[in-house]
């Protein structure tokens, strides 16, 4: 854990306006922010540019989504290449509601995270089980699997996060408790050591989302395996200050 950079994504998801990002980006801009904790904002696509250009260089930019190929007929998307010229250095990919709102497959997903990576884009990749998977009993064959399909289209493991988000806490207010996050995280690592390598398990940072606060981050962030935050709705508040701070 002591080796591994705290790391700490604020997903901002389809919310705001220059008026209310702006007011949270000068919260951010004069907080005091612990200087071992990496800091990304994930801004909607629109406001790449005004997220890049209005924080403080303290804090990285990243996109909610982005396309498997670099330009074409797919209107809508936005490509790495895109991304990139807005000043953003990051990605989230395979978000819960990308994959259960919108239907993106593990497939498409890991198509994402391959071509992404390829143009220099560090990425955030996101895994979790729904409701009635964990109730069923197979959380880790789930996560396992979904991870599986990321892990093969990886080829430079130092510019990967991945985001443990149990589809079940993201946005109900319910948060897995320490405990559960750090089972999951540790089998997560385990599953990596035995399929890719000790030193891709000792290195990667695995983060939690779903739920987090300024009031359950500090007991999260002490479990030996979660080496950081993907935060939502908390994102959006000042006390995503306190989360950013949960290891100070």
């Amino acid at each position: 854990m002591a080796s591994r950079r705290f790391f700490v994504g604020g997903n901002w998801k389809m919310n705001g306006n220059k008026g209310s990002l702006g007011e949270l980006i000068a919260t951010l801009n004069n907080a005091s922010l612990h200087e071992q904790t990496d800091v990304v904002c994930a801004a909607p696509s629109i406001y790449l540019d005004f997220a890049r250009s209005s924080l403080d260089p303290r804090i990285a930019v990243a996109a909610q989504n982005c396309y498997k190929v670099a330009q074409g007929a797919f209107t809508g998307e936005i490509s790495p290449a895109m991304i990139k010229d807005c000043g953003a250095d990051w990605v989230v990919l395979g978000h819960s509601e990308r994959r259960h709102v919108f239907g993106e497959s593990d497939e498409l997903i890991g198509q994402k995270v391959a071509h992404a990576l390829q143009s220099g884009l560090g990425v955030i990749a996101c895994i979790g089980e729904k409701l009635e998977e964990r109730e069923s009993g197979t959380t880790e064959e789930v996560v396992c699997a979904q991870t599986q399909v990321i892990a093969e289209n990886v080829m430079d493991w130092e510019k990967v996060v991945l985001a443990y988000e149990p589809v079940w806490a993201i946005g109900t207010g319910r948060t897995a408790t320490p405990e559960q996050a750090q089972e999951v995280h540790e089998k997560l690592r385990a599953w990596i050591r035995a399929n890719i390598s000790d030193e891709v398990a000792d290195s990667l940072r695995i983060i939690y989302g779903g739920s987090v606060t300024g009031v359950t981050c500090r007991e999260l962030a002490s479990q030996d395996d979660v080496d950081g935050f993907l935060v939502g709705g908390a994102s959006l508040k000042p006390e995503f200050v306190d989360i950013i701070n949960a290891r100070a």
